[in-house]
Order: structure tokens, then sequence, then C-alpha cells
């Protein structure tokens, strides 16, 4: 590859600044992200379209999203179901949002709103993206641990500093190439809920499921809101609207598209939006999907035994008590160690790709560590301090997770607003505007959290429910 065969990366260095050994050290790094035969501008077979849509689906269902869909389950049977049939279109607009402005300009999120928006929105935006991340981390890494007790036994901060320090590894010296392969297959530990749940001995009330999967209902009470905004906040979360974008442009940069982040050589034609909806309507709907049986499966084995509140990994657990003893602690142990070890770098991720846009510093999973090294070293930072986090505060790990996804509903709402100013921004999309059906969904998903988010606020600071 000649040395001009690529376009650099903007990394605030002048060209006299760059030494031609960094500038060739760039050209391997993109040289190793390419696939050898690029055809994202060919529309695709269905199951040959996912990539980054199926991957922020499954990472959708993390520790946080198991934790409260558990706790919901258990604590109200089947009345939280309708959130479930109702965010399914919202996420994938929301999503593909995200996706699609990536697609245009080759850019992060953070990049985009650095270019066009003021400094404050770009500075807030990133401080609640890593504030939220760090928190969700800090819940993640405790259940995870817990759950590795569980089974192994041990010492709680013994499992939590090897899940951690492996974490940290795994993300600078693995290439991400061979984790993502890994990533997809993930989302096959959550069968174990949906096996649990279409069992004879699990007695599920099909017609008052279907009753509360399409009729909303509402409730006055502190517990209840807070409930949905977890729920909602789970769903649509903020760290995945920013990683979404970033692995939209490493997709870019390894089919031949783009040469570095905001390198994109060309616009995109209808064969790659095609591709990027039905890749992030399938990742969107094995998210739900989880999510249902999920809840089903708590409220038939919990719920409707008078179990309504759980803590522990141990009584989340107890939810898979029909597949047989220790197989339930197995099941439930393992799906929450793999769903970590997809949510924490994503979460970790997102949040590096965020501060890196922001700051302009080399970034990208497909870049060697010795080639940005800010970027990985932000990964390992944002595990460090959600591992730090369990040392200080130690609240139930159900309990943690559970309120890491309500504070990711109520932050939602301001990233949201700033996602459809973005993309009805004729300066950022072109051509390629949100259309009316976005606009309606995207206002809808701001709607339903804003609303949510501030009922449950105001009962919460006045003690009472209406």
């Amino acid at each position: 590859m000649s040395e001009e065969s690529v376009n650099l990366p903007d990394t605030g260095l002048s060209a006299e600044a760059e030494t031609h050994e960094e500038r060739i050290a760039d050209q391997e790094d993109v040289a190793n992200a390419r696939v050898e035969e690029p055809d994202i501008r060919v529309k695709k077979p269905f199951w040959k379209s996912l990539g980054p849509g199926l991957i922020t689906g499954a990472a959708d269902n993390d520790p946080a999203g198991i934790g409260t869909y558990s706790v919901v389950g258990a604590q109200f049977g089947y009345k939280l179901l309708w959130p479930t049939l109702l965010c399914l279109p919202l996420m994938i607009a929301v999503q593909e949002m995200c996706g699609r402005v990536a697609l245009l300009t080759g850019k992060g999120l953070a990049a985009v709103v650095k270019e066009h928006y003021p400094k404050w929105l770009l500075l807030g935006c990133v401080f609640l993206l890593m504030v939220t991340n760090i928190i969700n981390i800090y819940a993640d890494l405790n259940i995870m641990a817990s759950s590795a007790q569980m089974l192994f036994h041990g010492v709680f901060l013994l499992w939590l500093s090897i899940i951690a320090l492996f974490m940290m590894l795994t993300q600078i010296f693995m290439p991400y190439a061979h984790y993502a392969r890994f990533l997809k297959w993930l989302c096959l530990t959550f069968i174990a809920y949906a096996i649990t749940a279409l069992m004879p001995s699990v007695h599920n009330s099909w017609s008052l499921i279907f009753k509360n999967l399409v009729l909303p209902t509402w409730q006055w009470k502190t517990d209840y809101l807070m409930a949905l905004v977890g729920s909602l906040g789970t769903t649509i979360s903020p760290y995945l609207f920013f990683w979404q974008a970033g692995q939209q442009v490493e997709e870019l940069i390894a089919q031949h598209e783009a040469d570095a982040p905001g390198k994109r050589k060309r616009s995109p034609n209808e064969a790659e939006m095609h591709n990027l909806r039905a890749d992030t309507a399938a990742g969107m709907l094995v998210s739900q999907l989880v999510t249902f049986f999920i809840i089903i499966c708590t409220a038939a084995t919990l719920h409707a035994k008078g179990v309504t509140n759980i803590n522990t990994a141990q009584d989340a657990a107890r939810a898979l008590a029909p597949l047989g003893g220790k197989i339930a602690y197995w099941l439930f142990a393992l799906g929450i160690l793999g769903a970590g070890l997809l949510a924490v770098p994503t979460l970790a991720g997102s949040a590096a790709y965020a501060l890196s846009e922001t700051l302009s510093w080399r970034h990208g999973l497909y870049r060697r560590f010795q080639r940005a090294r800010a970027f990985y070293l932000t990964i390992a930072g944002m595990v460090l301090v959600g591992y730090l986090l369990n040392f200080f505060r130690k609240v139930s790990p159900i309990k943690a997770l559970f309120y890491a996804s309500v504070l990711n509903g109520v932050v939602a709402v301001p990233l949201l607003v700033v996602l459809l100013f973005i993309c009805n921004n004729s300066k950022v999309m072109k051509a390629r505007t949100n259309r009316p059906l976005s606009n309606l969904l995207g206002g809808l998903a701001v709607l339903l959290l804003g609303v949510a988010s501030l009922f449950m606020l105001w009962a919460l600071v006045t003690g009472h429910s209406a």
C-alpha cells in the first residue's frame, strides 16, 4: 500500500508533526482492519447484513437489562409487558438514526455535535454519557462478580478484580474483529428464559400476557413509575446511541468505504441504507424477544409464588428453577457473565468514542494500542472507575442494576432530543434527513421517556404518588 493511498484522520497534528513512521503505522492499522472482498454497496441477504445493529441489540440485554426485567416481572407480573411491544418500533427508529448519521458522515455522534453545534452541548452530552456509563459498569461488574461467587464460591472482591482486569486486557490487546465474532453469539445465552417460559410446568396465562402486551396500563405509584422508567431506560439506552455510530464507522473502514473516522469516500447508496435498516431491525427484535421472555418467565415463576422483591443473584436465578436445581444457577450466572462480557466493553467503548471525538484523539478499535493510547486508556479507565466504586458503595446487585437503568431512562431524554436535531439538520444529513415516520417515532420516544421520568422525579421529590 502506498503512503498516499489512505487519507489520514484528523489527529490535531500538523503534517510536519506527523512522522513518516506514524503515517505508515496508520496505514497498516487500516489495512489490517479491512476485509478482502467489500460488498457494503450491494443489497445483501438478510442474514449477511447482520453486524453493528445485531451486536447493539444483543448489548441492550446487558446485566442491567436482565436485572431490571427480573425486578419488573417479579414485582408487577405481566403489568409492564406493554413497553416491550411499544418500544420495538421506537428503538428501531432511534438506533437507525444513529447508524444513519455515521453511515452518511463517516463520523460518530460526538464528532458530529462538535462540528455543527455549540461546545456546551457537546460537553453536556459527553458528560451525561460518561456518568451514566460508569454507573452501569459499576452495576454490571457487581452482578458479574456476585454470579461468579455464586457458582465458584470464593471472595467477592477477588472475582470482581479478576473480571475487571480481564475486561481491560481483552479490550486493549485482543483485536476487536475476533471479539466481535464471539459477541454475535452471546445472545444465545438468553434462550434459557424462553425455554423456561414455554415449559408445561410453568403456568403462564397467555390470554393475560396478550392483554398486557397490547393494552398499556398506568399506575400513579412511585415504584411503578421507577420500574417503567427503568424498563424504558435499559431498552433505549444512551450508550447504545454512541456505540452503534462508532461501530458503523469502523465497519465503513473495514469495507473500504472510509480511510479513517470522518474520511468517508462517497455517499451511501440505497443498498447500504437497506443493509443498515435490516441489521438494526434484527438487533432490536432480538433484544425485545429476550425482554419479553425474561418478564413472563419471572412473572410466572417468582411473582406468581409471591416472590416480589429480589436483591441477589440467587434470587434472580430462581426464575429459571423449573429447569432444575443447580442448572438454573449455572444458566443464570453464565448468562450474566456472557452479557457482561458483551456490555461492559460496549459501555466503556461508547464513552471512549465520544471523548476521543471531542478531544480529537486517534480512536477506533481497529487501531493498535500504540496508535490510540488515549482511546484505549479511556476504556480501561472507565472499567477501573466502575470497579473502584464497588469499594465505596455496596448496593444489592439486582437493585444496583435497576437503579442504573432508571438513570439511563432519565438521561436518554436530552440525548434523544439532540439526536433528532442532528437527523433533521440538512447540513449534516444532506438529502437523508428524517422522514415523518422517524420523527414521529423519535418524538414518541422522547415523550414517553420524558413524561415517565418527570412523574417519577416528582413522586420521589415530594414523597407522594398521585
